[in-house]
């Protein structure tokens, strides 16, 4: 009898216990697509884009390549660094009720980085946009840096995530209405600071965000890197997710702190030296999430990772 308690004990501890942690499912390296930066799950296809890219390649949920949707004139691998587009943030959204994606520049240096994109992408069609406007808006309030990373629409409002760096130690929220492309001048902008920054040796940005309707949880995906500005690049550091709970609650403070880390290197080794750029959720239940990840090693090559996380 004892021993047949103990079984019952350690069956019943991996149905509760083991399948309580996070866990990397897939990974997979796109050798062929360079510095992937955004990712977004949108009518059952993955779209992926990268900050100097002159494409956005688009894949199905298994993670195989269907098509793309040319961007920039074809040319090298690689635009170049100091007039690429810095294309960071992508969102589905709504345009005239037409569900299309929205890719934003990053804005960290003019004018090559304050620009987006407008796709449709059951039709392939897309609209170059300008966000000169806005983004120097959101420096007359006190953004002292422009380094849009991430965007996401969440209810009524759209959020953009600003990344800091080891000089400008903070990272915003910035809080803002749909239609704000198309009202740059009069758009609302609230700031809202995210993280705390205690160690003075790295610095631990956002990098890119998604927004679950369902359970009201804000993803972030964030990195620490050795650089003191908005445009170069830096050492590769760690990466990690936070999670914010009960966001539509949190959204008028002006200061919010994530409910739960998790340290991706320490979830699994494959993440070592990988700078995740950001994350879409695929499926949702009620105990658990499954993201994709999309991660830039710096070298011209993109990574993804499929993971599930608990809620």
């Amino acid at each position: 009898m004892r021993y047949r308690f103990f079984i019952l004990i350690f069956f019943v501890t991996c149905l509760f216990g083991c399948e309580s942690e996070s866990a990397l499912i897939q990974s997979k390296q796109l050798k062929d697509f360079p510095s992937g930066s955004a990712v977004e799950y949108f009518n059952n296809r993955v779209y992926v884009a990268g900050d100097d890219a002159r494409f956005v390649l688009i894949m199905d949920k298994l993670l195989q390549e269907t098509d793309t949707v040319q961007l920039y004139p074809p040319g090298e691998k690689r635009m170049p660094s100091g007039t690429k587009p810095d294309l960071e943030g992508m969102a589905a959204v709504k345009d005239s009720n037409t569900p299309c994606l929205l890719l934003l520049g990053s804005g960290s240096l003019e004018p090559y980085r304050n620009t987006g994109w407008l796709i449709n992408p059951s039709k392939k069609h897309r609209i170059q946009i300008r966000t000169d406007t806005f983004y120097r808006r959101l420096a007359i309030r006190g953004v002292e840096e422009i380094n849009i990373e991430g965007i996401v629409s969440a209810g009524n409002q759209m959020i953009l995530a600003n990344r800091g760096n080891k000089n400008n130690r903070v990272n915003h929220l910035i809080i803002t209405s749909p239609r704000f492309l198309q009202e740059q001048a009069t758009a609302p902008i609230r700031l809202i600071r995210v993280g705390g920054q205690t160690d003075s040796s790295s610095f631990a940005g956002i990098s890119g965000l998604d927004y679950s309707a369902k359970s009201d949880r804000l993803i972030l995906t964030i990195s620490t890197e050795n650089t003191s500005n908005s445009i170069e690049d830096g050492e590769i550091g760690k990466s990690y997710l936070w999670v914010i709970n009960d966001l539509v609650s949190k959204i008028r403070l002006t200061a919010i702190n994530p409910n739960k880390v998790i340290d991706l290197e320490g979830l699994d080794n494959a993440f070592a030296n990988q700078k995740i750029e950001s994350a879409c959720i695929l499926s949702e239940s009620r105990n658990w999430m499954e993201l994709l990840l999309v991660a830039d090693n710096d070298n011209g090559e993109t990574q993804l990772f499929r993971i599930k996380i608990p809620k």
